[in-house]
């Protein structure tokens, strides 16, 4: 939660890309394919300066992308608080690596976007590694199981399909078992 790869100041940089470190080793041990992390933006905290942002950012993501791809990982960042994905798109675009992609969160996407889906995902498709599923009410974060909440997933598959995005990590993002198994239900219906 309190990691910034884009913070202005090189000691919270520091701090946040010692804990990626940490991560990627992790995940390099469980033989993982892809990590996800966060982007950190958000826009009134960098008072809408994407570039202040993008340039502190790139001197984080540089050294973690080398460290991931000597242990065969790719890094994928998550929508979290983004209204719309352009800052995302300039970053994926700024590291410029088949091994550095996004992540598209729906339940996030949900509560946040002021864009229509086709829209976000039209920006955003090149770039695609990895899914985030799960639902909610468009009210919080809940992490429901897909098709419990409001979030379109037909129109996610069928977009994903139009503009020929395959090959992505698909991650079920609820809190129980019993909703991972009614998520896969759903998904296999869907």
């Amino acid at each position: 939660m309190d990691l910034s790869p884009g913070a202005v100041d090189p000691l919270i940089r520091k701090v946040t890309m010692e804990r990626f470190s940490r991560t990627l080793n992790i995940s390099g041990l469980l033989r993982a394919r892809n990590v996800v992390f966060h982007s950190g933006y958000e826009k009134w905290k960098y008072e809408h300066r994407t570039d202040l942002w993008l340039e502190s950012s790139l001197r984080t993501w540089e050294p973690v992308l080398v460290q991931a791809e000597a242990q065969g990982l790719t890094i994928s960042i998550e929508n979290i608080f983004e209204e719309e994905p352009e800052n995302l798109r300039m970053l994926a675009e700024a590291v410029n690596s088949r091994n550095f992609g996004l992540c598209f969160d729906a339940g996030h996407f949900n509560l946040f976007s002021t864009i229509s889906l086709k829209q976000w995902l039209s920006i955003v498709s090149p770039y695609l590694l990895e899914l985030h599923l799960h639902d909610n009410d468009g009210t919080r974060d809940s992490h429901m199981p897909p098709g419990k909440g409001v979030f379109d997933f037909k129109a996610l598959f069928d977009d994903l399909e139009v503009l020929e995005v395959d090959n992505l990590i698909a991650t079920v993002e609820t809190h129980s078992i019993d909703d991972v198994k009614e998520s896969i239900r759903f998904l296999g219906a869907a």
